[in-house]
């Protein structure tokens, strides 16, 4: 076998020498001879297309313990997997841009300074929490305080009737609204974030106290600081935002079937029918960190913020009509009818949030 001593082997590969040493220690990229006398390095030239690939891979941003999956994977799965890793980044992105876009606003002058105190809102808030006609157990959990508000869609848990309050959707809401508390605008995302984690960390916890390692959940929350809120997200629950009569969607499912639409494989009305649609690319589950989108807000006076689970989006046929012109009392029942009208599937739970003015 021809070797190549380590300066060779870089030169050839595109790494440097410092990250061939620090491959070989992870046992990424360990040498195919060590000398014993020297210590030296050397390298087969079998070894340059996974020696290639690993410098790819760093130079798109991937972590070193995914690029170690995607290496020992056969070709067309490791293909599928750096797909949904750029899906996940380009998703990510997104959502950094917008709240690059918002944190621009205010800071060029478009918007008030972040210095200056805003005139307060009022937030009026109704909730809906419904089994569904069709499952045995509601896995789907909804909170709301007045600052933080969020839905959770549980997964994984044998479909027999199960006590109120213990799915891996509770554990994580119950888990969020300890570590969510009231702060100033500029630490809104820290604490979602962090929020975020312990929510992560407690349904891990449900997972193995229950003996359930396929349980985990989504969960989409907002979080208030006088007229800001910040958004964080993941999986296929979803937060609409309906401003002057346009009803617009402020997150991206995390799904298989998103990630095919994205790619231009399918199109939206397919996507709706897809017998895949369900599966989720991204969750709060046991095992797997997988982060939140994130995103900043600034409402309005008379804005209507509703966050809800799939078993609500996917059967009411018209949001925006369900949503418009009543209390949110009024709209979450409307909702809910609705989706007893198409037939309740699924659990479902839902919360709409109306901003007031102080006066309002």
């Amino acid at each position: 076998m021809t070797t190549l001593s380590i300066g060779e082997f870089a030169a050839a590969c595109g790494l440097t020498p410092k990250a061939l040493r620090l491959y070989d220690e992870l046992g990424l990229l360990p040498p195919a001879r060590v000398d014993a006398f020297t210590g030296y390095r050397h390298y087969g030239t079998s070894q340059l297309d996974r020696a290639r690939l690993i410098a790819w891979l760093r130079g798109i941003g991937m972590p070193l313990s995914r690029i170690r999956l995607v290496c020992d994977l056969p070709a067309t799965a490791a293909a599928q997997e750096i797909g949904t890793y750029w899906r996940q980044v380009e998703a990510d992105v997104s959502a950094r841009r917008e709240t690059v876009a918002f944190l621009l606003d205010r800071l060029s002058g478009k918007d008030d300074d972040m210095s200056v105190s805003h005139p307060p809102v009022r937030l009026e808030h109704a909730t809906a929490l419904d089994r569904g006609l069709v499952r045995a157990r509601n896995q789907d959990a909804v909170h709301a305080d007045g600052i933080l508000f969020a839905v959770a869609d549980g997964f994984g848990l044998p479909e027999e009737a199960g006590e109120p309050g213990s799915s891996s959707a509770d554990a994580a809401l119950r888990a969020l609204r300890r570590t969510a508390s009231a702060v100033p605008p500029a630490r809104l995302t820290t604490t979602l974030t962090t929020a975020f984690h312990t929510a992560r960390a407690a349904v891990s916890e449900f997972a193995t106290a229950t003996s359930s390692p396929r349980t985990g959940t989504t969960l989409t929350a907002l979080l208030w600081a006088g007229a800001d809120l910040a958004i964080a997200h993941i999986g296929d629950s979803r937060a609409y935002l309906l401003r002057d009569g346009d009803l617009s969607r402020m997150t991206q499912d995390h799904t298989y079937v998103r990630s095919l639409v994205d790619e231009g494989r399918l199109t939206p009305a397919e996507a709706e029918t897809h017998p895949d649609r369900t599966r989720l690319l991204r969750a709060l589950h046991d095992g797997e960190g997988a982060e939140p989108d994130l995103h900043l807000r600034r409402a309005r006076p008379g804005d209507r913020y509703l966050l809800c689970t799939d078993g609500l989006h996917a059967v009411v046929p018209d949001l925006r009509a369900a949503l418009t012109g009543s209390r949110p009392q009024e709209a979450v029942e409307r909702l809910a009818a609705e989706a007893h009208a198409a037939g309740a599937p699924d659990n479902l739970a839902c919360v709409v949030v109306d901003v007031h003015g102080a006066d309002g």
